[in-house]
């Protein structure tokens, strides 16, 4: 008996076929995502990036939003208003990229703080207490932390390096 009759087929073709159906998943799976994995390694920096604005312009948001802008009325009024500043400050600097690192560690520290003092005390799950966007900032800011401003920044392009 031959080889293409052995799998019920008509020649090598045949056999390479079913051998990728024998496979299965886990053969078409690796290539699929060796194939992904290379595109995401050589896009890294752009994406990067696109993270890094979207953090800077969403947490900008947030301070507009405490201090009144978002109403068309700037009114800083007591602590809220205070940490609403420092959002709008650390917002647009991690947003065009300059000093990154430090305000990803203070937006940390601020965001642990509103969880803990505004959030926690309202039930256990983060989703009960209405404390997952503070918790989701942690973990964006931690990011910010590790890999600082990015190579498309403007801490880059003047000072050639990141300072924080």
């Amino acid at each position: 008996m031959r080889e293409s009759e052995d799998l019920g087929g008509t020649g090598n073709g045949d056999i390479v076929h079913r051998c990728a159906i024998l496979l299965g998943d886990s053969f078409l799976s690796h290539i699929l995502m060796s194939a992904l994995s290379s595109f995401a390694q050589k896009n890294a920096d752009s994406y990067y990036f696109i993270f890094r604005l979207l953090v800077g312009f969403l947490f900008l948001q947030q301070g507009m939003q405490k201090v009144g802008l978002l109403e068309g009325e700037f009114a800083v009024q007591g602590f809220v208003g205070f940490v609403g500043l420092c959002e709008l400050a650390g917002g647009a600097a991690i947003f065009v990229g300059l000093w990154s690192r430090l305000v990803a560690g203070l937006g940390t520290v601020l965001m642990l703080g509103a969880y803990v003092s505004r959030h926690m005390g309202n039930g256990t799950l983060p989703i009960e207490n209405r404390g997952e966007l503070a918790l989701l900032y942690v973990a964006c800011f931690l990011v910010l932390f590790v890999h600082g401003s990015g190579t498309m920044s403007l801490e880059k392009k003047l000072t050639k390096k990141e300072r924080f």
